[in-house]
């Protein structure tokens, strides 16, 4: 099969043809110069690496009603009304519902997710069986329970877990963020936390110890994204679980400031798992909001930067030979990254042989 349109990958978007065999990449080129002119299935469309969903908290994904009206610290914060529901599910339906969760991303194409579950050593064991035989990497950021922490509980986490994941700098100390982010890295694993949702926090707060990964930042101020970019450290926009607590960051901003920016849905009782949808709503409601952001960054962010961070970069470059295989869709190659960024959908995605 030889698909004829355009590639969107690490090296930008760009008119090109991608030839598969047997679902793996064979020869890329300019389009009307491939070597099997005429004797090959033909389709129009885009090529581009499997996107990434880089932050989610699946373990909630059995409580799929509305949410009411309140602070964000009232549905998901430590005491919250997530935490009580978590309480009242049984560990049988909380593994259904993330695999649940985990098939939706699969059907969509994704490759990877990477979730901070909460629940300590049990939370993690339940979401590695809910993933078992799926076809999508499952990176988890687990959440030691006890404080301050005991460290033979982190040990068996950091077994289990390819990390450690908190909620933010304001709701753990200095000395508990410099226990877990030393004894991550010590284990050659991530430290990753939320920063500046529901107010600014300063860089020093969440900056130190070094995180791999931040999440949110939708009350930094310029400066703080600047000091964040030139730290080279990720950070992880959930924009449609913003929109629930009236918050929508600038990713204009963002873009700006040079922030290796990330796509993740949140928790999956607030939003369905899909980056799609994410990616979507984030250009719109930027146009919305009279601060737009180009759809390359928005593509960039769904579809490339999640394997540099992951220190996959063989899976972000369409190439034969290349890590994985990567995701066709039956979309106008036009304007490639503005049609992955608000049109994809699980619907356009063509079988290759490799699924």
């Amino acid at each position: 099969m030889i698909v004829e349109g355009a590639v969107v990958d690490v090296d930008g978007a760009r008119p090109a043809y991608v030839r598969f065999r047997k679902g793996k990449v064979v020869e890329v080129g300019t389009p009307g110069t491939d070597s099997r002119r005429g004797t090959e299935r033909r389709i129009r469309g885009i090529v581009t690496p499997r996107p990434a969903n880089s932050h989610t908290h699946l373990g909630d994904a059995a409580a799929a009603r509305e949410p009411p009206l309140a602070p964000v610290s009232e549905i998901v914060g430590p005491q919250g009304l997530k935490f009580r529901l978590l309480a009242m599910l049984s560990p049988e339906e909380k593994e259904r519902a993330m695999r649940s969760a985990l098939e939706r991303m699969v059907q969509e194409g994704v490759g990877a997710v990477v979730d901070f579950r909460e629940e300590g050593v049990p939370g993690a064991e339940l979401l590695r069986r809910a993933a078992n035989g799926l076809p999508i990497e499952v990176r988890i950021l687990g959440r030691p329970i006890r404080r301050p922490v005991e460290i033979g509980e982190l040990t068996r986490l950091l077994r289990v877990t390819d990390g450690v994941g908190i909620s933010s700098a304001r709701e753990e100390d200095a000395d508990t963020r410099a226990v877990l982010a030393e004894r991550a890295h010590r284990a050659g694993k991530w430290f990753a936390l939320h920063a500046s949702e529901e107010v600014r926090e300063k860089p020093d707060t969440y900056l130190r110890p070094r995180p791999d990964l931040l999440v949110h930042l939708t009350k930094a101020t310029q400066d703080d994204l600047e000091t964040v970019a030139q730290a080279r450290i990720p950070v992880a926009v959930c924009v449609r679980s913003n929109a629930l607590f009236q918050r929508s960051p600038d990713l204009s901003l963002f873009a700006e400031a040079g922030v290796r920016l990330l796509i993740g849905s949140d928790n999956a009782m607030l939003n369905a798992p899909s980056v799609f949808r994410e990616t979507e709503f984030a250009y719109l409601s930027g146009r919305l909001l009279g601060h737009p952001v180009d759809p390359e960054y928005l593509a960039r962010a769904a579809y490339v930067e999640p394997w540099l961070w992951l220190d996959e970069p063989g899976r972000a470059r369409v190439a034969p030979g290349m890590a994985g295989s990567p995701l066709v869709l039956r979309l106008p190659p036009e304007d490639p990254a503005y049609q992955l960024v608000t049109r994809a959908t699980e619907q356009l995605i063509v079988p290759t042989g490799a699924e």
